[in-house]
């Protein structure tokens, strides 16, 4: 009787552990069949998603407000409000009736809306208009192996390889192969892309050629041969020359 009492509980306990495999076991086999599925969601890794996502190939991104740009703002049914505000250091503004409101990094449609959001709430469907006064001109930075480094103006729309030319094309210690572009993504984030201009001129196709966003910046490193002293000690030289005897 004694035996059967101590042997009830592990009887039990036996019976949960195999209920327990059972329904993990039936878990795992409805993950498998869910991810087999067309369509199905891919888990993504926490590290992917903390990424941002970059795309080189936008050919036309919008300007962003930044500090120390201006801008007028007009009410059309409310002149009494129109105003011309500058942007402050930390990014934002003082605005007449609304007091302070961060405006840096936004297009101007996306700044509209802010303002139309922040009136709504003294006014009644409020029409804003926002023409930028002052802002800063589009730019780009060529560094390294070019002919003459440094900070240029954009006019227009610009390839990787015609900013290349504006900045004094590749000099004889470039690395063609192997340029890198820059881009800002974020406050955190810069994405770096490698290019091989050398192959794009050489095929002849440049589909691949990025056009530049303003504040990009591109860098040629030097080739393994350029990094080579043009001078040598002859001291050093003596492990290469072979001995000759009279």
């Amino acid at each position: 009787m004694m035996k059967t009492i101590l042997a009830l509980p592990i009887r039990v306990g036996l019976v949960l552990l195999a209920l327990c495999a059972l329904a993990v076991g039936q878990e795992l086999k409805t993950a498998s069949a869910n991810a087999a599925l067309p369509g199905a969601a891919k888990p993504v890794a926490a590290a992917d998603s903390a990424k941002p996502a970059a795309d080189f190939k936008d050919r036309s991104p919008r300007y962003r407000i930044q500090a120390g740009d201006s801008f007028d703002v007009s009410f059309e049914l409310s002149p009494e409000f129109n105003q011309t505000v500058s942007v402050q250091p930390d990014g934002f503004v003082t605005l007449r009736g609304v007091g302070d409101l961060k405006v840096a990094g936004e297009t101007v449609p996306e700044l509209t809306q802010t303002l139309r959001l922040a009136y709504s709430k003294i006014l009644n469907a409020p029409l804003i208009s926002v023409v930028l006064k002052e802002f800063e001109k589009p730019y780009f930075v060529a560094d390294g192996q070019v002919g003459k480094p440094g900070k240029y103006e954009m006019h227009g729309q610009m390839t990787l390889t015609q900013a290349i030319a504006v900045a004094g094309g590749f000099n004889s210690a470039a690395k063609h192969s192997q340029v890198l572009l820059f881009r800002r993504v974020d406050d955190q984030w810069t994405e770096a892309k490698l290019i091989n201009v050398k192959k794009m001129q050489k095929s002849g196709n440049l589909m691949e050629d990025p056009f530049l966003h303003p504040g990009d910046m591109l860098f040629v490193p030097k080739s393994t041969m350029s990094k080579i002293d043009r001078f040598i000690p002859n001291m050093s030289m003596g492990a290469y020359l072979p001995l000759t005897i009279p």
